[in-house]
């Protein structure tokens, strides 16, 4: 999960024994930590403190943009001169990320030539090389509200009147970028120093969703009008195996699909493609359109609502209710020759996304591919060949995404 740091709806707030904030999701306690970007925004305050004072400090506070007061410790202080480089070890708390217990370096040099604060990206942090994550290409990955946040601590040290160059570094952070999205997202090189809160809430859904909801960004931001959702790492795989289209046109939706198709038609895409298991999707057709398990369970019974519709004997509506699995469905389903549902259930979806959308201005189009564990395509909303023949060379800039 990203360290992006909304609290989700089902989680409350409280103090441990120790003093340290907890959240509780579902009768749980979890310890919230602190983001990258507070790390950097610390050591690059210890460091001005250094300088000004001459001397090491090993705890420094800051008040992170949620107006909570973090008390760190400094590892690593050195100084000398006009120069100080000072660490902080990232804590994500019980929401452990990649980036969790690795040490984020400011290096803060005073510039005498000039009284602006340039603050770049050293060792382990990545570089921008494609649009759409907000900062412009060839910037180091420090996204705006640490950059903010660096340039205010380190001013209220320095006073108006001195320049400061800051370089944020990680020296493990090209390791630990290979576990994150970054890459897909265009950031070579290491680690993004994020976080809008400064803090980091564990089982934040919220933080989840504009994780994946960046990497659709980036691609209308290169000019992309035609996206496939997928609900994970299989359906990537079918539509590049089986249906051999790019993979450049997918974006994973995980169980946000109600959530990543309001993006998607915000961000002014013409047309969308679901493509996923009976099992995941046969839920939206439902209306359900959270499809975990934890938020809604309607597999059975939107299946046996649909073969009903078309006639089904009663029998085969209370095998395929007693089902534990679609899969185990799918059997029953294609023994007494109903396979027709899926189509249906297809259709049945592409209703309730055209449903949920129905007071947006923008209009965006959608049509559903089924498929079962052993990619065979079960059902569609329209014929697949026309599905996938409509899709156009200028979904996929040439060269832009590769």
């Amino acid at each position: 999960m990203s360290e992006e740091t909304q609290q989700a709806s089902p989680i409350s707030a409280s103090a441990g024994p120790g003093g340290e904030e907890l959240v509780w999701h579902r009768g749980k306690s979890y310890r919230k930590g602190y983001t990258t970007g507070s790390c950097a925004t610390a050591a690059a305050k210890v460091a001005a403190l250094m300088i000004a004072r001459q001397q090491l400090i090993y705890q420094v506070s800051i008040v992170t943009p949620s107006g909570v007061t973090l008390n760190l410790n400094v590892e690593e202080p050195s100084i000398q001169g006009n120069e100080a480089v000072a660490a902080i070890r990232k804590d994500g708390g019980d929401d452990v990320d990649a980036t969790h217990d690795m040490l984020i370096f400011a290096r803060v040099s005073l510039l005498e030539e000039c009284t602006d604060i340039e603050i770049t990206g050293g060792e382990g942090v990545g570089v921008v090389t494609k649009k759409g994550v907000g900062l412009p290409i060839g910037w180091a990955a420090i996204n705006k509200t640490p950059r903010h946040t660096i340039e205010q601590e380190v001013r209220g040290v320095i006073g108006p009147n001195q320049g400061a160059k800051v370089v944020i570094f990680a020296p493990e952070g090209e390791e630990r970028a290979t576990r994150t999205y970054n890459a897909r997202l265009g950031i070579e090189g290491g680690i993004s120093i994020i976080g809008t809160t400064g803090i980091v809430t564990p089982m934040s859904e919220e933080s989840w969703k504009r994780s994946l909801a960046i990497e659709l960004e980036q691609k209308r931001a290169f000019g992309m009008e035609e996206i496939i959702f997928v609900p994970g790492n299989h359906g990537e795989r079918f539509v590049t195996d089986e249906l051999h289209l790019s993979g450049d046109l997918v974006v994973n939706m995980s169980n946000f699909v109600g959530y990543m198709l309001q993006e998607a038609n915000r961000l002014q895409f013409k047309r969308v493609i679901m493509v996923g298991h009976l099992g995941k999707l046969v839920k939206v057709a439902a209306g359900v359109f959270h499809t975990h398990s934890h938020v809604a369970d309607a597999r059975m019974e939107t299946l046996v609502t649909h073969l009903a519709l078309l006639g089904a004997p009663n029998d085969l509506l209370k095998a395929v209710f007693a089902c534990p699995t679609t899969e185990a469905a799918m059997e029953l389903i294609h023994e007494q020759g109903f396979d027709g549902v899926y189509n249906e259930i297809a259709k049945a979806i592409v209703e309730k996304v055209e449903h949920m959308l129905r007071y947006a201005t923008h209009k965006m189009t959608c049509d559903v591919v089924l498929f079962s564990y052993d990619n065979i395509v079960l059902g569609a909303s329209r014929p697949v060949s026309e599905i996938v023949g409509e899709v156009t060379d200028k979904s996929v800039p040439k060269g832009d995404l590769a």
